[in-house]
């Protein structure tokens, strides 16, 4: 790989897959969970309990039954496929709780910044918010362990800031303009978490809705935010999967449902130990007469790709962006005595052509899950026409569309990644995290004047990228070895400053804050604007 020809996207890459490979590890897309509980024989009559019992009793040193156990059935899982998997009796909260539509936890949004967690905002009426918590606090302490300077991860602080309802945490937090660290005790409570972003009206008639996760709660979330939207005046939709890794079966079945007419086929699921299972729109739906552009990009898997298939499929609407993830592959899950759990994949998924839209697995679940890189070295993610599909995977729909298998689903309308050598220095800050990291310090030495807006909209209308800032940011890039010449400087001046307001927008108002401003540079979300204005657009 040619590393400095890659610069300029490799990191926005690299944190997509990182974002990623967390979620495709904890997600799953399962059509029937399975509560039976699968039992270890304890009679040594086979194998693998047999040689367990056989270490246990005769190995040289002392051993670790539980981890030996851990590692053999690890092995074994990884030698299946990609998604498949074992999860520790430790993990089994983490990896389910997102899809739950729940938790248990003293509500609030933390990010790891200069190795410290930073209070991004409080739950409204959240157990922290009672208390106290502000956003911008750091939090020093969590009962008498030392948290900040100490390399602490997003999978430690949740481990120890989570617990029962009911349960009490001792937290320390530093508080710009306080001296010393304030001392709180926070009762862990029941907290929502949502799988919808933001739901807010592009102009007077286009309404445009977030998700990010398929849970158990994403049809009741969606459908609140679309009869809001309707209520402004709605009659076309931007529904965005960006990044999406998947989710419950059932939600995006009844998600696709919303947009196909009855007995429209939305997907179905076979597997050699599972009979093939089809699913069906119903007359229920309230977007059947809807324009609708989906985007997708190679961060959309799962449970996003059998919406966007089973749209594409039935030729209704419109899918922008770039070819998705690939994944086709279904899971169960398997709960064991200890507590842990596998999640086995028993079945595939097909879109309503037949098309089975899992990528190829060769093994390697490293390549497998950061094949993206594959597709940027290849100049897919810039170039389209790089794109060849054998004839054997070609499906036609029945309005006569030409739709593709074999490893995710192909837009109808491709917008590649930004190729402008222009836009060099903008790029360099933006895919570095700089822009990202400077927009927080400002956020956060301004929080009360930015605060004073009141409101997101207000923030938006009224906030100014100065040249000032722009001089500072510059010299701040420069510290951090960012340079550029005056003409690439000036280049970049006007898309910096969109998003360094988004991302300040977001630091002070959450996502409420971030996308409507981001829209502005949003090339996927201005194509499909473009082919919602359209009256060829295919329903």
């Amino acid at each position: 790989m040619n590393f400095k020809k890659s610069f300029v996207y490799l990191p926005l890459i690299f944190a997509l897959l990182l974002a990623g490979g967390i979620w495709f590890g904890m997600q799953f897309t399962g059509s029937n969970s399975t509560h039976q509980v699968l039992r270890i024989s304890g009679h040594g009559n086979s194998k693998i309990e047999s040689i367990l019992a056989y270490i246990q009793s005769d190995y040289v040193d002392d051993i670790d039954r539980k981890k030996l156990e851990k590692e053999a059935i690890e092995a074994m899982i990884a030698s299946l496929d990609p998604h498949s998997d074992f999860i520790t009796a430790e993990e089994f909260h983490e990896m389910n709780d997102p899809l739950l539509g729940k938790f248990e936890g003293i509500g609030v949004s933390f990010r790891i910044e200069k190795d410290t967690i930073t209070v991004i905002s409080p739950l409204k009426g959240g157990p922290s918010e009672k208390v106290g918590i502000m956003a911008g606090d750091r939090i020093i302490f969590i009962e008498d362990s030392l948290v900040a300077g100490v390399e602490v991860t997003n999978r430690d602080a949740m481990r120890k800031l989570k617990g029962d309802k009911g349960t009490k945490v001792r937290i320390k937090v530093l508080r710009r303009g306080v001296d010393g660290l304030i001392d709180f005790t926070i009762t862990r409570d029941v907290i929502p978490t949502y799988s919808l972003d933001i739901a807010y009206m592009l102009d007077e008639k286009t309404g445009f809705i977030r998700l990010n996760k398929f849970s158990a709660t994403t049809h009741e979330e969606f459908m609140e935010a679309v009869v809001e939207l309707l209520g402004k005046g709605m009659n076309q939709l931007v529904l965005d999967l960006r990044g999406n890794t998947g989710g419950f079966l059932s939600a995006a079945r009844d998600l696709a449902d919303e947009f196909l007419t009855d007995g429209k086929l939305i997907v179905y699921t076979e597997g050699k130990n599972r009979p093939r299972s089809f699913a069906f729109a119903t007359k229920k739906g309230l977007l059947h007469d809807f324009p609708v552009a989906v985007l997708i990009d190679e961060g959309s898997a799962s449970a996003s790709e059998i919406v966007a298939g089973a749209l594409q499929d039935n030729d209704r609407g419109i899918i922008v962006g770039r070819r998705s993830f690939g994944k086709g592959l279904v899971q169960e899950q398997l709960p064991l005595p200890d507590g842990s759990a596998v999640r086995l994949t028993v079945a595939r998924y097909y879109t309503p052509t037949g098309r089975s839209i899992q990528k190829p697995y060769n093994g390697d679940k490293m390549e497998y899950h950061h094949e993206a890189l594959e597709r940027y070295e290849n100049g897919e993610l810039m170039h389209p026409d790089s794109i060849h599909f054998a004839d054997s995977l070609k499906y036609t729909t029945p309005e006569g569309k030409i739709v593709y298998g074999g490893g995710g689903i192909m837009p109808d309308v491709y917008v590649p990644l930004e190729v402008d050598s222009s836009l060099v220095y903008y790029n360099r800050l933006a895919n570095s995290g700089l822009l990202f990291q400077f927009a927080f310090e400002y956020a956060d030495t301004h929080r009360p004047e930015l605060s004073s807006y009141g409101t997101p909209q207000a923030f938006a209308q009224q906030f100014r990228f100065t040249d000032k800032m722009y001089s500072e940011l510059v010299a701040f890039a420069a510290e951090k070895g960012i340079s550029g010449t005056d003409k690439e400087k000036q280049a970049a001046r006007q898309k910096t400053a969109i998003l360094f307001k988004a991302y300040v927008g977001r630091n002070i108002y959450d996502e409420a804050g971030f996308y409507p401003i981001y829209r502005e540079i949003d090339n996927v979300l201005q194509e499909a604007l473009k082919v919602l204005g359209k009256e060829e657009i295919v329903l």
